[in-house]
């Protein structure tokens, strides 16, 4: 078995273009670190959600050059098959280590192949290359980003012709090319062909972003920024700039990219810790702040913090959410409002209220940018798309700006973020969510948590009996098939379901506490907070996690 393990990773090396992974994958081999290899060869790192994403290194199970260039040929042949003979692919990378590689060994890919190959100028933000694939009337796009996930990863995202991310069957498709291709040395990689643009597509990008704001709106709201170590400062100051907006107070540490991340634990605004020097940014500031913004390394998501007493708090992407949700309603915007399943039913409500259709997807926006007749859509995730003319995906860049924009009104209202949070409340009740995310190193115990809650099913938590339970492997009317659970309670919701991106069980927890009035608020908080403490409790225990 170890011999077959040895033959495997020197064939590999044989066509591994890139010196560094094959100095990597020698050393292991002169070792004979079975264990190391065997992890890397235990199969091929699988073409799902929306493409790639793994940790960096050599070898079929890691992210490298000779993975990248596979995924390539394989997506170069499915477009071909499709009928886009000489179409044009636009490629867009971060700052991650090996980024701007695979997007080059993308590029000689697709001008191998016969189509035409566009990247761009430099590490962008991802909306900026889901904007340019619609703008310059491409059939795919590729991003080469991991988002937020740790330092040591990066990843693969496709997307299509009509601007979003790839949906079944393309993906499973396109995985049946890449598998079908038989080795590196067939695939055409020559050292020119392919276009780099020019600043003119972030220029379009950067007039497109005007339109996500009222003519003539006010202006005036202060804010901390942080790009959080990623490619989004330039972009955002240069929106923030456009818009008439003061320029943001930038935390300096997280200022520029830096593929280590060097001062956070995960770089994702969601993390613990993650926004800290944010806050202190914002403490130390002469003139108090009205709100903090923070983008993820692609800066597709946006976070935002706002002062709470005498501290800072972020607020949860489902606050944000129905915030701009509001702000458009007020703005008299019509379309679908469009959300995950795991997101607030708040949006509902106010769609509701608003004459609006509003419409449930499953998780990501590649399902939420389909919706019909978009308008606005939102993830709790801290996605929002705000504008789906021109970014059919999540912008972190358009959402900072609307969010900016209904702060600044707000504040010549003198009322703030959390006043209009409030009057929300009021209105459709006191909609609470929360998050019980378990990170394993075994994935097996995701699989094994979900057959304990198939097998064992609650019948209730925090003493709220379940009225239903969808599994939503089956799918339903509205919703295709996809590995997760819904329970239905007496004003309350929980959706379990393994994360399509990271080695986590994420449970999406919800309660909705009616308020009769504002003086009501306090005493609505401390029930929906006791009762989520208590759901997460039960299901731990329910799903043996």
């Amino acid at each position: 078995m170890h011999e077959e393990l040895i033959a495997q990773a020197q064939a590999w090396l044989t066509e591994d273009p890139d010196p560094e992974t094959r100095a990597e994958l020698a050393r292991l081999i002169d070792a004979e670190d079975h264990t190391e290899l065997a992890a890397r060869f235990s199969g091929t790192l699988q073409f799902g959600t929306a493409g790639l994403r793994g940790e960096l290194g050599a070898g079929p199970m890691r992210m490298n050059r000779s993975v990248v260039i596979r995924a390539a040929a394989g997506l170069a042949t499915y477009l071909k098959k499709q009928g886009h003979d000489n179409g044009l692919v636009v490629i867009g990378y971060d700052a991650r280590h090996k980024s701007h590689d695979f997007a080059r060994d993308t590029a000689a890919v697709m001008t191998g192949a016969g189509l035409r190959a566009a990247v761009l100028p430099r590490p962008l933000p991802t909306p900026v290359l889901a904007f340019a694939i619609r703008h310059l009337g491409a059939v795919a796009g590729v991003e080469v980003t991991a988002s937020h996930n740790p330092p040591r990863d990066n990843g693969y995202k496709v997307y299509l012709g009509d601007g979003s991310q790839i949906v079944p069957p393309a993906d499973i498709d396109i995985a049946a090319e890449i598998a079908a291709v038989p080795s590196l040395t067939t695939v055409r990689r020559p050292t020119e062909g392919w276009d780099t643009l020019d600043g003119r597509v972030l220029d379009a990008y950067l007039a497109r972003t005007d339109a996500v704001l009222s003519e003539g709106s006010p202006r005036t709201a202060r804010t901390v920024y942080t790009a959080m170590h990623g490619v989004g400062k330039d972009v955002l100051l240069a929106a923030f700039a456009r818009a008439g907006f003061p320029a943001p107070v930038l935390v300096a540490e997280q200022a520029d990219p830096d593929p280590e991340f060097p001062t956070v634990a995960f770089p994702n605004p969601e993390e613990p810790g993650a926004m800290d020097l944010a806050f202190a940014t914002a403490r130390a500031c002469e003139t108090a702040p009205d709100l903090i913004v923070a983008n993820d390394p692609d800066a597709d998501r946006c976070a935002v913090a706002v002062q709470d007493g005498t501290d800072w708090r972020m607020l949860r992407g489902d606050e944000v959410g129905a915030l701009l949700a509001a702000h458009l309603v007020r703005r008299g915007a019509t379309g679908t409002f469009a959300e995950s399943i795991v997101s607030s039913s708040l949006l509902g409500r106010i769609a509701e209220k608003a004459g609006l259709p509003h419409v449930e997807t499953l998780t990501g926006f590649k399902w939420i940018a389909r919706a019909e007749g978009l308008r606005y859509g939102y993830e709790e995730a801290l996605g929002y798309c705000v504008d789906p003319d021109g970014v059919r995906d999540k912008d972190g860049i358009t959402a900072a700006l609307l969010i900016t924009e209904l702060a600044s009104q707000l504040k010549e209202e003198g009322r703030t973020l959390l006043d209009l949070l409030d009057d929300l409340a009021v209105e459709h009740g006191l909609h609470a969510t929360d998050q019980l995310s378990v990170r394993v190193e075994d994935l097996s115990l995701i699989a094994a948590a979900m057959r304990r809650l198939r097998e064992q099913p609650p019948t209730e938590l925090a003493g709220l009996p379940i009225t239903r339970t969808d599994d939503l492997t089956k799918g339903t009317a509205e919703l295709p098939p996809t590995d997760g659970l819904r329970y239905t309670l007496d004003g309350a919701r929980v959706i379990v379901r393994p994360s399509g991106t990271e080695p986590k069980l994420k449970c999406y927890l919800e309660v909705v506490v009616p308020v009769g009035s504002h003086q009501d608020l306090p005493e609505a908080r401390a029930k929906a907070t006791a009762l989520l403490e208590s759901i997460k409790r039960d299901l731990s225990t329910a799903a043996g996690i």
